[in-house]
C-alpha cells in the first residue's frame, strides 16, 4: 500500500496543537482496539501540544487505553532537564490520570547497548506486529534544524534499514548518545504525525515538500509509513517556503 500523505497548514501553533490533540481524540474513539499505543516525540516541539492536551482535553482521551512510548530519548537520567522522559512527565503525564503500567520509558541512565536491546524487545513483546516489525498506533515526530528525527540524524541513513527496533544514535555536534526507535518501526506504523512549528524549519519543510535533491540527505524525507498515513501538521511559518 503506497503511503498516503497530507499537509494541514494552520496560522500560529495553537492552532497545530489543537488540531493534533483533536485528531488524537477521535482516532482512539473510533478505534476498536483495547490498547492504542502512541510513540512521543521529545525536544521543544510536542510541549505546546502537551499543554493543551492538559489544559483542554485531558478527560477527553480515555487514558486507561492509551499506552505511552518514546520515540527517542537521550541518555541522562530520568530526572534530568534534557530527558524527553522528564519533558512529558512536566507538561502531560504529571496533569492526567493514566496507569503507571502504561508508560513505557526508555531507561537513559542505563547502558546505552544494553537498553536499547531492552527496549526493543519490549516492543517486540508488548506491541501488535506487521510483518518483522512491531506496530505504533501513532507515532508523533518532531524536525531538527538538521532534518533530523527521532534521534536519526543526517550522517546515520543507515538506521533506516537497521535490523533491530532501536539503536544507539550520537548527536553529531556534541557527541551526546541517544537511543532512538529505527526507520523499520517508524514506517510500521498506522500513522505518523510530523508536529512542525517556527521560521527556523521553514527551509527544512520546503526541501522535503518540494522534493529537492537536498532532502535526500535530511531524515525526516525518508519517513514513508509502508501500510499507514503521514500527516504534516505545520504552522504558516514552517510552511512559508513551499512552493
Amino acid at each position: 500500500m503506497k503511503t498516503f500523505t497530507e499537509v494541514k497548514i494552520f496560522s500560529k501553533p495553537k492552532n497545530v496543537y489543537k488540531a493534533i490533540a483533536k485528531e488524537l481524540i477521535k482516532m482512539v474513539q473510533n478505534s476498536n482496539q483495547e490498547i492504542f499505543d502512541i510513540a512521543l516525540s521529545g525536544g521543544n516541539s510536542p510541549k505546546g501540544l502537551f499543554k493543551k492536551i492538559s489544559k483542554k482535553y485531558a478527560d477527553q482521551i480515555p487514558w486507561e487505553r492509551i499506552h505511552l512510548w518514546w520515540g527517542d530519548e537521550r541518555c541522562v537520567p530520568p530526572t534530568d532537564e534534557q530527558s524527553n522522559y522528564k519533558m512529558t512527565v512536566d507538561y502531560l503525564i504529571s496533569n492526567i490520570d493514566i496507569p503507571e503500567d502504561n508508560i513505557h520509558r526508555i531507561r537513559g541512565e542505563e547502558d546505552p547497548e544494553k537498553e536499547a536491546l531492552r527496549y526493543s524487545k519490549e516492543m517486540q513483546d508488548t506491541l501488535n506486529s506487521r510483518g518483522k516489525d512491531p506496530v505504533f498506533d501513532l507515532i508523533i515526530l518532531g524536525l531538527g534544524d538538521d532534518g533530523h528525527t527521532a534521534s536519526i540524524f543526517p550522517d546515520q541513513l543507515e538506521l533506516f534499514e537497521y535490523e533491530q527496533n532501536c539503536a544507539v544514535a550520537v548527536h553529531p555536534l556534541t557527541g551526546q548518545k541517544r537511543i532512538t526507535i529505527t526507520g523499520n518501526v517508524l514506517n510500521n506504523a498506522n500513522q505518523v504525525f510530523f508536529l512542525v512549528t517556527g521560521s527556523n524549519k521553514a527551509l527544512r519543510i520546503s526541501e522535503i515538500m518540494n522534493d529537492n535533491d537536498a532532502a535526500q540527505l535530511l531524515p525526516a524525507y525518508y519517513i514513508s509509513p509502508t501500510n499507514g498515513i503521514l500527516t504534516w501538521f505545520l504552522d504558516d511559518e514552517a510552511a512559508a517556503q513551499i512552493s
